[in-house]
């Protein structure tokens, strides 16, 4: 940076300074800033949100796709994250520039998990940009995957969901308990169903799922008799399956909100709408019922998703082992 340039700033600056700082501290400030410059090469630079836009060309791809907004959004954060810290245009970031972002992550205390996931959202990203010709190398190519520790995740007992709906207060509370372990369903798709989307008659209900996509999940006797009797003690107009006090449509904070006050006063840990996605999973599979038919309920496009999903136990396993060996 020019000298000229470099009075500019410093003038410009001082300006900016004078309207925060009063008295005679504004001159030992400007003289600190003037030191520092006179060190550095300094090179005014372009808005990286003007100078490109291949981030929003991306997710405007993911949403055409038919990805649901909630992903989208997800890749959107990680993307712009990484963008800002390493202050670089999307077509000149190197596999060093994400590299150091990850370690710099990693440094921060962020679990390898979850360094994983963010490392898949930048895979996928580039490799887009490299298949519309977008980028010239893709950085993520010699990116290696990161290995972390998988825990075995636990499901409801069969006590848990008693404990859970003994603690229920209202109908409607019993009823999502039933209906969650039922069908599986994500809490998002809960809270977006419609009273004629179910059909009691015969035990099953319309989902539309992540891409939109429409698929059946289907009810037990409990459940269906359970969000029978809740629907029944309705008196509103409201056309949402479950709604709040004030008869909205419930939100999957709502929803996220009644499980953890249920499992505090049931003494049942970790409860929150997910693990019970694992526990139809796993109930399903121990019941014999065929991996295929299982990832289509849950709504999965591949088997390896749905195995994530399966808890299995050492009791299961041996009994398995005994019967086939």
């Amino acid at each position: 940076m020019s000298i000229d340039a470099k009075m500019m700033l410093l003038s410009e600056l001082e300006q900016e300074f004078r309207k925060e700082v009063v008295g005679p501290d504004i001159g030992a400030v400007m003289r600190i800033i003037t030191m520092g410059l006179s060190k550095y090469d300094l090179v005014k630079c372009k808005s990286i949100d003007a100078c490109d836009d291949l981030l929003e060309a991306y997710l405007s791809a993911m949403r055409i796709e038919g990805r649901s907004e909630l992903t989208i959004e997800r890749y959107r954060y990680v993307l712009q994250k990484m963008k800002y810290a390493v202050n670089t245009p999307m077509q000149g970031i190197t596999i060093y520039h994400l590299r150091k972002y990850l370690a710099d992550e990693k440094e921060r205390g962020i679990s390898d998990r979850t360094l994983e996931s963010t490392r898949q959202v930048f895979s996928a990203f580039f490799n887009w940009l490299q298949r519309e010709n977008l980028i010239d190398r893709n950085p993520c190519a010699n990116l290696g995957v990161i290995k972390y520790a998988k825990k075995q995740k636990d499901i409801y007992s069969d006590a848990d969901i008693e404990m859970l709906k003994f603690e229920c207060t209202n109908i409607r509370d019993r009823a999502i308990i039933c209906f969650l372990k039922a069908t599986g369903c994500r809490i998002s798709e809960v809270t977006q169903l419609n009273i004629e989307d179910v059909d009691l008659a015969n035990l099953e209900c319309t989902v539309f799922g992540k891409g939109k996509k429409e698929r059946t999940v289907f009810l037990d006797q409990v459940a269906g008799m359970t969000l029978e009797l809740y629907l029944n003690s309705r008196t509103d107009d409201s056309n949402a399956l479950f709604i709040g006090k004030r008869g909205n449509r419930m939100t999957p904070h709502g929803i996220r909100e009644m499980l953890v006050r249920l499992g505090a006063s049931s003494n049942v840990f970790h409860v929150h709408p997910h693990k019970f996605r694992r526990t139809t999973a796993t109930n399903l599979i121990r019941h014999g019922m065929p991996i295929q038919e299982v990832a289509a309920i849950l709504g999965h496009d591949k088997l390896d998703t749905t195995m994530e999903y399966v808890v299995l136990n050492k009791a299961d396993m041996k009994n398995s082992y005994r019967k086939y060996a």
